[in-house]
């Protein structure tokens, strides 16, 4: 399949909606507009809403009805961006080529953006007003599936991990908090976007078992590559500075396992993902080259 061709369409189409979801405030509250608007249309490859709606359409689900939910994902992965580049993480000044959120409305503005995007997808998640219908229940499936992923068990457990564990672990401890902090922190969503659009479109309990474990292996690739990148991409092409994980003197699979380890372990799991999707047809190869992508990608 042609998967540039796939993001560039599906990625046309998330933003159309996102525009319709961001909400338009009175002129007193115009800066936390501007703050919300700027960070959610700064760029980004879009992956967590693209994986719910190839997720949807791998087990033959109509796409449009899993729009709200992929949007509202895509409001809260924009709203942990926002949170993670403040001078209380990791301090950073750019973002997609572009200077973070705090940097260019100042500290407070930016975590009520952040506040703000993450409050609203749940909004968008509990609205009875989806394009297609769905049944109350699996409403309340999907808010519990993203609430989970998003909170302290999920990606805000594993952001916290990642902080509190900054040039403090002993070596014998690293490969196990490491595992923990990818899982979490950047493996949650990534799953739960998976698993939103099977859901949505009425997967088998067999279908969403081997989509699940799709979303794991894919979420734990993605991370150790964005790791790789961090050590040795190009901050033309990332859009921010590289290196900053040895500044802060993170945990991360470079400095547990080495680079050609991390490389090695990265194309293994990406591999695994695919091999979880053998039961599904054609319909499914926007997901496998998804996987191929993660580990392919240079930004």
């Amino acid at each position: 399949m042609n998967l540039k061709q796939y993001l560039t369409e599906r990625t046309k189409l998330i933003e159309e909606v996102l525009l319709t979801y961001l909400p338009t405030l009175p002129k007193v509250a115009e800066q936390l507009e501007s703050a919300m608007r700027y960070s959610l249309f700064a760029g980004g490859k879009r992956i967590r809403p693209i994986l719910a709606l190839a997720s949807a359409e791998a087990v033959g689900g109509d796409p449009q009805a899993v729009l709200p939910a992929a949007c509202a994902l895509e409001f809260i992965h924009t709203y942990s961006l926002i949170h993670d580049d403040l001078p209380a993480m990791d301090d950073d000044d750019w973002r997609r080529g572009q200077p973070t959120n705090h940097k260019v409305f100042g500290e407070a503005q930016a975590i009520l953006a952040g506040d703000a995007l993450l409050t609203h997808a749940f909004a968008i998640l509990a609205s009875p007003d989806y394009p297609v219908p769905i049944e109350a229940e699996k409403a309340l499936r999907i808010v519990w599936e993203v609430a989970d992923a998003a909170g302290p068990l999920g990606m805000v457990g594993g952001q916290s991990a990642d902080i509190s564990q900054e040039g403090t672990v002993q070596e014998y401890d690293a490969p196990t908090v490491l595992r923990y902090i990818h899982t979490h922190k950047t493996g949650a969503l990534l799953r739960a976007a998976v698993r939103t659009g099977a859901i949505i479109a009425e997967a088998s309990p067999e279908q969403l078992a081997a989509l699940t474990l799709y979303g794991e292996n894919l979420g734990l690739a993605f991370q150790i590559c964005d790791d790789i990148l961090d050590a040795t991409g190009d901050p033309k092409l990332l859009g921010k500075p590289v290196k900053t994980d040895a500044q802060h003197k993170k945990l991360t699979y470079v400095t547990v396992h080495g680079l050609e380890e991390a490389k090695r372990a990265a194309y293994i799991l990406a591999d695994q993902a695919i091999e979880a999707l053998s039961d599904f047809d054609n319909a499914a190869e926007p997901l496998r080259a998804l996987a191929r992508y993660t580990v392919e990608r240079q930004n």
